[in-house]
C-alpha cells in the first residue's frame, strides 16, 4: 500500500484530501505543523508528501529541505504562493511538482499517480511478472526464462512502456524520457 503525509494547517482542505486519497487506496495520514510533520516522517515511511508551505510554527521551504536531506521522499507543494519565485524557491529545495491553491482534485491525482509510477519504477531496477523480466543494471531481458539479445536503448525503452502501459506515446514524449 502507498502511504501519503499531508502536511497542511487548513483542517478542510486534509479532509477533502483524506477523503480523495483513500478512496483512490492510499494510505492516508496528516500533521498540521511542521513539528508534527518531522514526528509523523521519523515514525512512518511515505512515499509520498503534500506539503503546504505555510505552517503555524515554521516555513514549509525549511521543512522541504529537512525531508529531501533526510531521504528522497517524493514532494507535492500545495500551496497559495503562486509568484514565480516561490514556485522556483520550490523546486529548487527539491519539490516534484508545485501546485496551487485552489487547485483541481482531478490534475492532482493524476500528478500523484505520475510521480509514483516514476519514482517506484526508478527504485526497481529488476521488473519480473512471470512472463517477462527485465534487469536494468544488467541490461538484460528474458522472455518465459529465455534471455533475449537487447541493447541498453531497448531496454530503457521497454521500461518506458511498462511505465505507461494502456497509455499512448509519442515519438516526441519517447525520445524525451530515453535521452
Amino acid at each position: 500500500m502507498t502511504n501519503i503525509l499531508i502536511i497542511e494547517d487548513d483542517i478542510s482542505i486534509i479532509k477533502n484530501l483524506q477523503l480523495l486519497l483513500k478512496d483512490e487506496g492510499f494510505i492516508v495520514s496528516s500533521a498540521m505543523t511542521r513539528k508534527e510533520a518531522l514526528e509523523e516522517i521519523e515514525k512512518n515511511q511515505y512515499d509520498l508528501i503534500l506539503l503546504d508551505l505555510t505552517l503555524p510554527d515554521g516555513n514549509g521551504y525549511s521543512l522541504c529541505t529537512s525531508i529531501k536531506r533526510a531521504g528522497d521522499i517524493p514532494i507535492i507543494i500545495l500551496t497559495a504562493m503562486n509568484d514565480e519565485a516561490s514556485i522556483v524557491t520550490g523546486f529548487d529545495l527539491g519539490a516534484d511538482d508545485y501546485i496551487t491553491k485552489p487547485f483541481s482534485m482531478k490534475i492532482l491525482s493524476r500528478k500523484i499517480d505520475v510521480i509514483l509510477k516514476r519514482t517506484v519504477l526508478v527504485s526497481q531496477l529488476i521488473f519480473e511478472d512471470g512472463y517477462l523480466s527485465i534487469d536494468m543494471d544488467n541490461v538484460k531481458v528474458s522472455v518465459k526464462g529465455r534471455e533475449c539479445s537487447v541493447t541498453p536503448t531497448e531496454c530503457r525503452l521497454l521500461r518506458q512502456f511498462l511505465l505507461n502501459r494502456g497509455q499512448l506515446l509519442t515519438y516526441d514524449l519517447l525520445l524525451e524520457r530515453l535521452w
